[in-house]
């Protein structure tokens, strides 16, 4: 129960495998999207798709989703994922949506902050990172 109270960290590193394996997930459940015509067709209704470039911004957003999300689930480039998801997810709240943060943008916001996280943190445990990275000396 004292380990519980500590403000020592508790199974960091798999604790951070375990978000980080989630966050993937929805990631690349978001992105392949980008693979199913009628709904992308519903995105670019959208008012502010409706310009010469929309198309290609909601592909690119869709394809960095899905990117983003296979790199965090296998933990391998992890803070290119992180920078990915940052800057679709900043997109999604501050441009497309109100910016709103606290209520209406909260879950791309929410992506974001996480993914910051793994820019401070790394990937945690079971990833590939650690294999291809990390140098013993």
């Amino acid at each position: 129960m004292k380990a519980f109270f500590s403000p020592s960290p508790l199974f960091q590193n798999t604790g951070l495998a375990l978000v980080r394996v989630s966050i993937g997930l929805f990631l690349f459940y978001h992105g392949y999207e980008v693979f199913n015509e009628s709904i992308m067709e519903k995105y670019f209704s959208w008012d502010v798709f409706k310009t010469e470039y929309g198309p290609l911004l909601v592909h690119f957003g869709k394809l960095a989703e899905l990117l983003a999300g296979i790199l965090f689930f296998l933990g391998l480039f992890t803070r290119i994922a992180a920078i990915l998801t940052i800057g679709v997810m900043g997109y999604i709240a501050f441009f497309i949506g109100k910016g709103v943060i606290w209520y209406d943008d909260q879950h791309p916001f929410l992506f974001m902050l996480l993914s910051l996280v793994f820019i401070f943190t790394g990937p945690g445990s079971l990833a590939l990172d650690n294999l291809f990275f990390n140098k013993k000396k």
